[in-house]
């Protein structure tokens, strides 16, 4: 039997990606506050109303993953933005937290992002003169990294109290692309920063597999020259890459 994945903002990239490789694996319903006819078992849901949210969750999920994200300007000047952004890559990530621990559903996969650290990287290039680990200190350069790291801080406390069966996976996601041909083709950075579609689909099989009670990985295929180490994915969650931003671009020029 398949197991039962809830995706929350799921009708993105990502989502796609996750639901086109793992479809035979898994069994998922996408919970979007955008979806479109074509899209099946999908449910039009505001994340950011926890009731709402609550009441749309199937009962029988196995596990969820977040991957709600939002995009606005200025949101350290404008209140509103702020405000915004805060509800979606904060707020929303503790309602889907606590939802898991009162539907009884152990597993929470969250798409957390590079830019919790991208205070030491520039153009995909690393300032340390090494790869960045996630024991280095979680500077940010804008609100989103700082919102992405105070929710992986969120479920560490929850995973880590003893009365609440919850394994939280935050997976520090790189560059994901729709079309990763022409993106990597088009721009420099994706040849350091891809995480490929491929390893896209492995990363978060892995994730929802996984036993590890808490755990924060970077998501990156292995380019050359990239910026994120991901010596603890591979140790902890068997994670090695096996398409990266060299071999997407020698597939699009044969």
């Amino acid at each position: 039997m398949k197991k039962k994945v809830t995706i929350i903002g799921g009708a993105g990239t990502v989502g796609s990606i996750v639901q086109n490789g793992l479809s035979d694996k898994y069994e998922f319903t996408v919970l979007d506050k955008k979806v479109s006819n074509q899209m099946e078992d999908a449910i039009q849901v505001d994340a950011t109303n926890f009731h709402e949210l609550l009441e749309s969750i199937p009962k029988d999920t196995d596990a969820l993953i977040n991957l709600l994200t939002i995009k606005v300007e200025n949101d350290l000047k404008d209140i509103d933005q702020f405000y915004k952004m805060t509800e979606i890559h904060f707020t929303a990530s503790f309602y889907i937290l606590h939802a898991a621990i009162m539907l009884g559903i152990p597993k929470v996969v969250f798409a957390s992002s590079n830019h919790t650290t991208d205070y030491y990287e520039e153009n995909g290039i690393s300032a340390l003169g090494r790869e960045i680990t996630t024991d280095d200190y979680p500077y940010s350069r804008g609100l989103y990294g700082v919102l992405k790291l105070a929710s992986e801080n969120i479920g560490h406390i929850l995973a880590r109290e003893k009365e609440h069966n919850l394994s939280v996976i935050n997976l520090r996601i790189g560059s994901v692309q729709n079309d990763e041909q022409k993106a990597v083709k088009e721009k420099e950075r994706f040849h350091r920063t891809l995480l490929s579609h491929e390893d896209t689909v492995q990363l978060f099989d892995l994730a929802l597999q996984s036993t590890v009670k808490y755990g924060t990985y970077y998501g990156v295929s292995n380019n050359p020259g990239k910026p994120w180490s991901t010596e603890n994915a591979w140790k902890e969650l068997g994670f090695v890459s096996k398409e990266n931003a060299i071999d997407i671009l020698k597939k699009g020029s044969s």
